[in-house]
């Protein structure tokens, strides 16, 4: 599968989003990571239903909605989101994940299935025909701007392993948190293969989104 550059829109300028969403074209950017969050499953709360929606009407990149949120069910027909979309639920958030997942393939978008650093990789087992997308979170989530965890490669690896031995060779891992060029490098070489970029690689005040894009690019 080809590397993909997820952006991180939360980390974009939210008082000029539709421009942000421009340069993030211009950038090549493959989709854009919007972070959903409820103040219950993570303490902080960002972006809501009408920015995903009013995001997507601005752009034909494919959105990544990660849903930092307990019990996600509810929240899914809120998004008028399609086909190339992903809607990206959590494990600990979803005591029936698999429910969750069905309905988001019924609404016709792409799945996926978030795990925090101290969720063990089997937690995927019986979940990986509903799974379009394996998310490895490299930090607790919530809040930008955190250190790698120190298993991150292990984890990633690890995670590669357990969907291959099931057959599962086309479901591509995302990593998502401080991931930064080096940290890409690393993570890519174990499996990953959708890169959540934020303020360590690609929103850098002072340099161009592109010429960011294309440098984290070129270490994969």
């Amino acid at each position: 599968m080809k590397k993909l550059l997820s952006a991180s829109v939360m980390c974009a300028d939210l008082l000029d989003i539709r421009n942000s969403v421009k340069e993030l074209e211009r950038a090549g950017i493959d989709l854009l990571h919007l972070d959903i969050m409820d103040g219950s499953f993570v303490p902080n709360i960002t972006l809501g239903f009408d920015m995903v929606n009013a995001i997507k009407s601005v752009t034909d990149i494919p959105l990544d909605v990660h849903m930092m949120v307990n019990n996600p069910a509810g929240f899914i027909d809120m998004m008028n989101l399609g086909k190339d979309d992903y809607i990206c639920i959590h494990y600990e958030g979803d005591i029936h994940a698999q429910r969750t997942l069905a309905k988001i393939r019924d609404k016709g978008c792409k799945t996926g299935l978030a795990l925090n650093p101290q969720t063990p990789v089997n937690c995927y087992e019986h979940l990986t025909d509903y799974m379009d997308m394996a998310l490895v979170m490299t930090v607790c989530p919530g809040f930008a701007g955190q250190k790698i965890f120190a298993g991150a490669k292990e984890k990633v690896a690890k995670t590669r392993e357990f969907l291959d031995n099931l057959g599962k060779y086309d479901i591509p891992i995302e990593v998502d948190g401080n991931i930064s060029p080096k940290n890409g490098a690393m993570l890519s070489k174990v499996g990953a293969e959708i890169f959540v970029l934020g303020t360590s690689s690609l929103f850098i005040k002072g340099k161009d989104m592109k010429e960011s894009a294309d440098s984290f690019r070129s270490v994969l």
